[in-house]
């Protein structure tokens, strides 16, 4: 089964990568964004087919329930893979909470605001700023080869990156095309922090902008449907 190929090999690559020769910081974040966020939001792609299921529920808590007992445990790495697909799947669940595409429309649009707040004003940056330990338990990791540091994304990232994938499958968007613009422009933003040397940027506006962007046109064209239909 290619999810569990992809789950073993991020795993694997956690539990290995600090013994992998040290790279330039330029490399790893190489590394990172042509390779390891591909391969991460590649999960939420897979769990795809899960999105309708009745036991949807069920399995998103059983997800969380397994991280917990993984980190109780002291198994990193696979605490850490677990949690890409604890949060794909309650991205999922929130889906089913939204009956019409025009209500997914309007979250993506109000989001990165709320991100950015969250990140220079609000509890994002009390969290990372004042309380990192807790940032770094619940945020994925993406280690680089032989240091103990690492990239972190923040559940909420994944969570409504799953949200808007499972959507485009929903309405019948551009499923394949939604992935790709989303995973680039999280990519583009990693880059971008390493490049202006920041301490990290909200990655909210580009899953956002990669919802919406190559959906524009079939967006338009639903919109213009309901108001016809409205009249």
């Amino acid at each position: 089964m290619f999810l569990a190929a992809v789950v073993v090999a991020l795993a694997a690559w956690d539990a290995f990568a600090g013994h992998l020769p040290v790279l330039h910081d330029r490399w790893d974040v190489a590394l990172i964004a042509a390779a390891l966020l591909p391969a991460t939001f590649l999960v939420a792609w897979l769990l795809l087919p899960l999105a309708p299921s009745r036991a949807l529920v069920a399995l998103a808590a059983g997800g969380v329930a397994l991280a917990v007992l993984l980190d109780l445990a002291g198994l990193e790495a696979g605490f850490n893979v677990t949690k890409i697909v604890a949060y794909a799947l309650v991205g999922f669940v929130f889906l089913q909470l939204f009956e019409a595409l025009s209500w997914v429309v309007l979250v993506a649009v109000v989001i990165p605001w709320v991100d950015i707040v969250s990140v220079y004003r609000g509890p994002t940056r009390v969290v990372v700023e004042d309380e990192p330990g807790i940032f770094e338990r619940i945020a994925v990791s993406f280690s680089v080869p032989g240091e103990d540091a690492a990239a972190r994304i923040g559940p909420p990232d994944i969570l409504f990156f799953a949200l808007f994938l499972a959507t485009a499958a929903r309405f019948g968007l551009r499923v394949a095309a939604t992935w790709t613009a989303m995973t680039a422009a999280i990519a583009v933003t990693l880059v971008a922090t390493y490049v202006f040397d920041l301490n990290g940027l909200p990655a909210l506006p580009a899953v956002a902008l990669g919802f919406l962007l190559p959906n524009a046109d079939l967006l338009w064209a639903r919109a213009r449907q309901s108001r016809a239909r409205a009249k």
